[in-house]
Parts: structure tokens; C-alpha cells; sequence
């Protein structure tokens, strides 16, 4: 198990100089039982429901229109949003602990986002290529998102965990793709130097929106859910479009390949 503080209220200030240094900050036991298994029950209702906010895994979109939601579940890659409708999982995002911490990080109040729950089906989850999470906000140039990445379920890379390249943050926006995904070229990617992050339930990954990561595909027949919120400085207003974004992120008109 990757080292780490042992919950919200055991992060130091040489851990959050951690943050800024490598990019991440592993808390294990971040949420306690209790919590982890409300979450579990308010995603599962969530999913219940069924809704357009539910994205499905490639493998198993020709079966759905004859599965009930029940027999669906496996399948689920994306839900998002995720807390509007249910308490559970707002009070994860609101969590008093992971507020302090990431407002020690960003150095003001945060404000959350983004909210969603991404799931690994056993055998058939997919894959998420490398890639940087600020390719996909439209904040102004220079913004810092942090990332908090919930296990719900164990997260082993057999199953899918987070892979990370440590430090990679700093190095600053790198070119994205479409490609599998929305990503950073794989030959661009110093898998060499990639870690894996394990996580029990209720550990807590927190991660700079440039650090370069990823999450390999299920080999195993084991599930891994897990919830994830981001969070800005409360002051920070976002992008009227992508413009900005894509010029930094893109492609297009730049002499350069993949």
C-alpha cells in the first residue's frame, strides 16, 4: 500500500509541501466504515434510478436494451453529476476533513467543481489513458483543480487504481488527443517512472489537475467504484467556452504529431 497520512486530520504541513512537490498526497482511511458504506448505498440508488447521466461501458451497450437497471450495474463506466439528488454523496464532497485539506492546498476556501463517480466493471471496464484532468476544465490559465479520488471498493491495479507519474505537474500542460480518449499521446507518457496508487475503501487520493495519470483496464472480477469531486479556489469563475483551453491543450495548428 502506497505510504500516506492516516486520515484528514493527520496531514501535516510537510505533507501538503508534499502536494505541491510531487503532485499527489495519498490519505488512507480517509472516510470512515460508515461513510463508505452510505456512499456505496446512495450510488447504488443513483444508479437505480437509471438517467441520461449515466455512461455505459462499450462492451456492453449492444445487451442493455434488454437487461433490467439491476443487471446494468456492472456495466456502468461514468455517472455525472452525482450529489444533487442524494445526501450521501454530498456529504462526501462536503466532507469537513477533505474541505480543510484541500483548502490548505489551494490556500483559500475551495469550492467544488466537478462531481462523479467513475466505475471499473469487473473484466470489462476499460482502460483511461494518461492524460491531465485541466484538459478538460475551462478556468483561466493557470488555475489549480485538485483532484479527490474515493475508494469505495479495494482499488488493486489489477482492478483499475490510479497510475501517476510523480511530479509530472510541474512540467505544465501537455498536448491531448482524441485518440482512445481525450489524452496525452502514449508516446509522450514516461510510463518508466509511473507509480501505482492501492487504495483500501475509504482511502483518499488527492492529485494537481496536471499531474499525468491514468487508470488501467480490469483484469479482474473483482468491481471498483470509486467517487471523484474537484475543487477550485472559490474566488475563480469559469470560461464563457473552450477556446482557451483548447489552445493550450489542442493540437490543431501546432507543428506536432502522435
Amino acid at each position: 500500500m502506497t505510504s500516506g497520512s492516516a486520515g484528514f486530520a493527520d496531514v501535516r504541513d510537510a505533507d501538503i509541501e508534499q502536494f505541491h512537490r510531487l503532485g499527489f498526497l495519498v490519505v488512507h482511511d480517509a472516510f470512515a466504515a460508515a461513510q463508505v458504506s452510505a456512499a456505496r448505498a446512495g450510488l447504488h440508488a443513483a444508479l437505480m434510478r437509471g438517467g441520461d447521466n449515466i455512461i455505459y461501458e462499450a462492451a456492453a451497450r449492444d445487451q442493455l436494451p434488454a437487461w433490467s437497471q439491476a443487471q446494468r450495474l456492472d456495466s456502468v463506466r461514468k455517472l455525472m453529476p452525482i450529489i444533487g439528488n442524494d445526501a450521501r454523496l454530498q456529504a462526501c464532497a462536503e466532507n469537513p476533513g477533505l474541505l480543510d485539506v484541500v483548502g490548505r492546498i489551494l490556500g483559500e476556501q475551495p469550492a467544488l467543481s466537478q462531481d462523479m463517480a467513475l466505475l471499473k466493471p469487473p473484466l470489462i471496464g476499460r482502460e483511461k489513458p494518461w492524460h491531465q484532468d485541466m484538459a478538460y476544465f475551462d478556468y483561466p490559465a493557470g488555475t489549480t483543480i485538485v483532484g479527490a479520488w474515493i475508494a469505495l471498493d479495494e482499488a488493486l491495479p489489477e482492478n483499475g487504481c490510479m497510475m501517476l507519474i510523480p511530479g509530472s505537474h510541474l512540467e505544465g500542460p501537455v498536448l491531448h488527443w482524441q485518440r482512445r480518449d481525450w489524452q496525452i499521446c502514449d508516446t509522450d507518457v514516461p510510463v518508466g517512472h509511473s507509480v501505482a496508487v492501492p487504495l483500501r475503501p475509504g482511502g483518499c487520493l488527492l492529485f494537481h489537475c496536471l499531474l499525468q495519470h491514468g487508470t488501467p483496464p480490469s483484469r479482474s472480477r473483482r468491481r471498483r467504484w470509486a467517487l471523484q469531486f474537484h475543487y477550485r479556489r472559490r474566488s475563480v469563475q469559469s470560461l464563457r467556452d473552450s477556446a482557451q483551453r483548447l489552445q493550450i491543450f489542442g493540437a490543431d495548428g501546432k507543428d506536432a504529431s502522435c
